[in-house]
């Protein structure tokens, strides 16, 4: 809370106007396109973290496929968590987020703006719907963001159980699977503090359809999670 407040107090000038232009795209999504929604979301998620404090440091860039259609598999550490990749990935991407945080003020706006997914977790038939919406969007060339893992991590850099379930959307559209590995992307908002927070996003390297075609998601899951907890490892 306290760095939110930092992140206000140094724009203070800045807020009302982007405020009410993040607010004009949510309310007419269709009149941009989505590089001009994600334009305008990059730059006032850069403003947040420059006058917060934050360092993003970015590795793996270019494991980003140059062909849209892929999705991003991260662990999920915070709010902060697609602020961070925001920052970090130079192309347009939606979320499938859960529907607890949908209401949430600046993240509702922004999940509107990116045209996300949010998925009822007590609902099995809406959870499916969602996973069908998802891979044709993505056969139809979007990029789409999933946190395995369900919920936050509340163990810091330690990774909790990917579910074999998140997978479906990407073996539906046979995509790359892009494993994201986020070392203290719990920092910025979790800590009390408003001191610098140096946060790393790691692209790694894809996982192809080819790769994966004869597998079940749960050996999927267990692959990308052990990638993800390695690449945490060796750089804590």
């Amino acid at each position: 809370m306290r760095r939110i407040l930092l992140m206000v107090l140094r724009n203070i000038f800045f807020v009302p106007v982007y405020w009410y232009k993040l607010c004009y795209h949510a309310r007419h999504v269709d009149k941009y396109t989505e590089e001009e929604h994600y334009k305008l979301l990059k730059y006032i998620d850069h403003r947040a973290n420059t006058s917060g404090n934050i360092h993003i440091e970015v590795h793996g860039q270019e494991n980003i496929p140059e062909q849209d259609g892929f999705m991003f598999y991260p662990n999920h550490q915070g709010l902060y968590d697609v602020l961070a990749i925001m920052e970090a990935c130079p192309r347009p991407f939606a979320v499938v987020a859960k529907k607890e945080v949908a209401d949430v003020p600046f993240l509702k706006q922004v999940f509107t703006c990116m045209k996300a997914y949010m998925i009822d977790r007590e609902d099995v038939r809406q959870s499916l719907q969602v996973i069908v919406n998802v891979s044709n969007d993505v056969k139809n060339g979007r990029n789409f963001l999933i946190f395995p893992e369900g919920t936050r991590s509340r163990q810091g850099n330690q990774v909790q159980d990917f579910k074999g379930g998140s997978f479906k959307a990407a073996t539906r559209a046979r995509c790359p699977i892009i494993p994201v590995a986020l070392i203290n992307c719990f920092m910025p908002f979790d800590s009390k503090t408003t001191e610098h927070v140096n946060v790393q996003v790691h692209f790694l390297e894809p996982l192809l359809y080819e790769e994966y075609k004869d597998m079940k998601t749960t050996e999927i899951a267990a692959i990308v999670r052990e990638r993800i907890q390695h690449t945490i490892n060796e750089n804590v």
